[in-house]
């Protein structure tokens, strides 16, 4: 009983770090209505930039609070010197601009940085509390990812942007109607996906280790949270994650063993889109064609 209740707590850790990175996906679909497979690497090269900011000598929290920064402009300029000009094109376009970035980020980290596998630090103390159930940073990423989901609820719930980032995402013509720069809301929204993914990146490369493809995973457990929960819910999306995070180390620890883990979440999201593709908590959309 106490090994099933650690690998509980231990999956709802991860399933943080997989949630927000759903998130992220649910954010950036719901305004282009295209998945972003470059999102897990964007998050990987705004690690790197903290672990190079960290390794020039600055602290970690001013490193992780600047590195969000950098991560949220550099969503916001991708969106309007690379996105822009395609609003309106197939979304074939869009998909290969998607991989394009993808490959584009990894690359770049490996020549700035090496495919040399680095250490990141945790800013957590490295034991165990709770009886051994749970490690400071596991506690410390549950704590991080939670704050952050928390005041992303409250900013797109109570305040005027952020509610304007929700009409020009849900109906961009409305939007213009009533005054809304949609275009500016668009790229507030993929600097703020941005910015979420580099902080799941920092929290999961104390893990992981760091290297140009510790997110490849790490998507992919995140857009399998998203179709469990969503695609078009946020709030879903993230309950899909924690899902997927517990789900992940139940199967691993008592079914099918560590190494094949990626592959039932490859058969996870391939069961929901067969059977239930608007997700547990998605609305499924009928329209007269």
């Amino acid at each position: 009983m106490e090994a099933l209740l650690q690998q509980v707590v231990a999956g709802l850790a991860t399933g943080g770090i997989y949630a927000s990175i759903a998130l992220a996906l649910v954010m950036i679909y719901q305004s282009t209505h295209q998945i972003n497979f470059a999102q897990g690497e964007m998050g990987m090269f705004a690690t790197y930039i903290a672990w190079a900011l960290i390794h020039w000598g600055m602290p970690y929290w001013p490193a992780f609070f600047l590195t969000v920064v950098i991560a949220f402009l550099g969503g916001a300029f991708l969106q309007r010197t690379v996105l822009r000009p395609l609003e309106n094109a197939s979304h074939l376009a869009n998909i290969v601009v998607f991989v394009g970035l993808m490959i584009t980020f990894n690359s770049l980290a490996g020549l700035l940085f090496t495919y040399t596998i680095k250490t990141f630090p945790s800013p957590f103390p490295n034991r165990l509390i709770f009886d051994g159930l749970l490690s400071f940073h596991q506690l410390g990423a549950i704590v991080v990812t939670g704050t952050v989901l928390l005041l992303l609820f409250a900013f797109f719930k109570y305040t005027p942007v952020g509610l304007a980032i929700r009409a020009g995402a849900q109906n961009p013509l409305s939007a213009r109607l009533v005054g809304i720069r949609v275009s500016h809301m668009l790229a507030l929204g993929w600097g703020l996906a941005a910015a979420i993914g580099a902080i799941a990146g920092m929290m999961v490369a104390p893990i992981v280790f760091l290297e140009p493809n510790m997110m490849s995973g790490i998507l992919l457990y995140g857009f399998a949270g998203a179709l469990i929960g969503g695609i078009d819910n946020p709030w879903g999306a993230v309950a899909g994650g924690f899902i997927i995070g517990v789900l992940e180390n139940l199967l691993g620890a008592y079914v099918i063993g560590t190494e094949l883990k990626l592959t039932a979440t490859l058969m996870i999201i391939i069961a929901v889109l067969l059977f239930k593709p608007a997700g547990l908590f998605g609305q499924r959309i009928v329209k007269r064609v």
